[in-house]
């Protein structure tokens, strides 16, 4: 059993850190592909992509980091602490996720389809 518990628990760390490495290489990135656009002269189009892709990094970042603090939860020892602070942290994130989504896509959720069918007819 805590051969097990070892296991989890590295296999958390590693989505941890794949989490990190997709947020910081995100980051570079869109960095390097909003210079490239505004160095060929559109820098407006070039920020409204840097913004999206940004955005997409870090959120997919962030799942990882959910799911890394779930698979956590496996390893420690559950107390009432433990588990409001996991669950603080899930809301946060699932709240910066929310929002981030809603940024690069430009409206809510429930709008979505409406603005693909929208997208269709053009």
């Amino acid at each position: 059993m805590e051969q097990m518990h070892a296991a989890i628990d590295f296999l958390a760390k590693m989505v941890e850190l794949a989490g990190v490495a997709i947020i910081v290489g995100g980051t570079f990135l869109s960095s390097a592909y909003f210079l490239r656009g505004g160095v060929r002269g559109d820098w407006r189009q070039a920020y409204d992509r840097y913004r999206a892709n940004l955005g997409r990094g870090i959120l997919l970042g962030l799942e990882l980091l959910v799911g890394a603090d779930i698979m956590s939860t496996v390893t420690a020892p559950l107390t009432f602490t433990s588990l409001g602070l996991l669950a603080a942290i899930v809301v946060i994130r699932t709240f910066l996720s929310f929002s981030l989504e809603t940024e690069i896509e430009g409206c809510w959720p429930w709008q979505r389809s409406r603005r693909a069918g929208a997208e269709d007819v053009r």
